[in-house]
């Protein structure tokens, strides 16, 4: 880390906030249905807290203030103490949410260090490797807090740490806007759907017809043997907006094959309960994917636009359906391509669907370019990160 320091985390923090263990039930209540949002790790994704990839559960006030004796402010950073060990998030704004499971807290010494520093110093390999080296465990590594206290990271002044935290945070900060954009042009669509659909389709006494008439569920397509081509796998499929997380490449196997406007649905529990769902939009042209055999693929027939697609599976309706018909193991229950084609849904006119394939199809476009702005912001700032901490690459140096 070139000729800055290493110092222990337990030097410079002003607190480690650990509520682990601690439950409603032992702060003598219960879960509530409002109140205080109680996060786990199960939540933190990308570096963010992500609300939606958990079923929400919260407490009410007597119960934040037994539970949270300090509350999280901004410049904290959330890490994850185990399953998965190291997942990290830095808190922009003061929240009150409640620190929940497998979850510590980090609130820097500002005399001596910025939360946004040691957000991003948890993120290089020499401190990844540090933290992982400390934790115990067979089944699920997980560190203790007086551990973690020891794992070191690199410690210029305080002036060069806000320098790289900007940059890296100016990034971050794009990207993050770019997911909200998306997530309420996603909504929007949805609620379009709702409403052109779901809500007047019964009144309007459209004809019932099977998803499989209407669809191609899982269609058979060949892809070469010989060369790598685009990977999604489950961990990587979105739980809210269409676009995913992440694709590699990786020589073809058996699993599902998809096309750019292919919607994946996910057919295993807890997956399928979660949301995870896509809108195949990653793909170059001519290009075929392909992923898990936990996908079943929806691709629309005309006149319907693929859009409908994603959006019918978003649909709490057909998710309770798609549920209700899963079997197999408890631990390991999935609903098969041939239970989603016997879901009976109204078949809409022609010129309704051609019409709100042309409304939405601007929106699900610009959805695509901010995913794909993100994962170009995301390329450079994973590019810029070790060596701005390295202190290698510093502007003006």
């Amino acid at each position: 880390m070139g000729e800055w320091p290493l110092v222990a985390i337990g030097d410079l923090v002003e607190d480690i906030i650990d509520r682990r263990g601690v439950t409603p039930t032992k702060l003598g209540s219960s879960f509530t249905a409002a109140g205080h949002r109680v996060i786990s790790a199960k939540l933190v994704k990308e570096g963010s807290i992500d609300l939606a990839a958990d079923e929400p559960r919260y407490v009410d006030d007597p119960t934040y203030a037994r539970w949270m004796r300090s509350p999280l402010r901004a410049d904290d950073v959330i890490l994850t103490s185990e399953a998965p060990l190291g997942e990290v998030a830095y808190l922009g704004s003061d929240v009150d949410w409640v620190l929940g499971q497998r979850l510590f807290a980090l609130r820097s010494d500002k005399r001596r260090l910025h939360g946004r520093w040691l957000y991003y110093a948890l993120q290089t390999d020499p401190a990844r490797s540090d933290l992982h080296s400390r934790a115990t465990g067979t089944t699920a590594q997980g560190i203790r807090q007086t551990e973690l206290r020891r794992v070191r990271i690199p410690l210029p002044p305080l002036t060069e740490q806000r320098q790289v935290a900007g940059i890296l945070g100016a990034l971050d900060d794009k990207i993050e806007l770019n997911r909200r954009f998306a997530k309420r042009l996603d909504a929007s669509a949805r609620a379009l759907f709702q409403e052109s659909f779901i809500s007047n389709a019964a009144a309007a006494s459209w004809p019932v017809a099977r998803l499989a008439d209407l669809f191609d569920v899982n269609p058979l397509r060949p892809l070469p043997r010989t060369a790598p081509a685009p990977y999604l796998d489950m961990a990587n499929m979105p739980t809210s907006g269409p676009s995913a997380l992440e694709v590699s490449r990786r020589s073809p196997g058996s699993g599902a094959r998809f096309e750019n406007d292919d919607t994946l649905l996910a057919r295993i529990t807890p997956c399928l309960e979660n949301g995870k769902t896509a809108l195949v939009d990653f793909l170059e042209p001519g290009e075929r994917g392909w992923g898990s055999t936990e996908f079943i693929v929806l691709r629309p027939r005309q006149p319907l636009p693929a859009p409908f697609a994603y959006c019918l599976a978003r649909q709490p309706d057909f998710v309770s359906y798609a549920v209700a018909r899963m079997n197999g193991s408890s631990g390991r229950q999935r609903v098969s391509a041939a239970a989603i084609g016997e879901f009976e849904m109204r078949r809409p006119p022609s010129e309704l669907a051609l019409h709100f394939g042309d409304v939405v199809a601007p929106m699900f476009s610009r959805i695509t370019l901010a995913g794909r702005e993100s994962r170009t912001l995301a390329e450079v700032r994973d590019l810029l990160l070790p060596r701005l901490l390295s202190g290698t690459q510093l502007p003006g140096s």
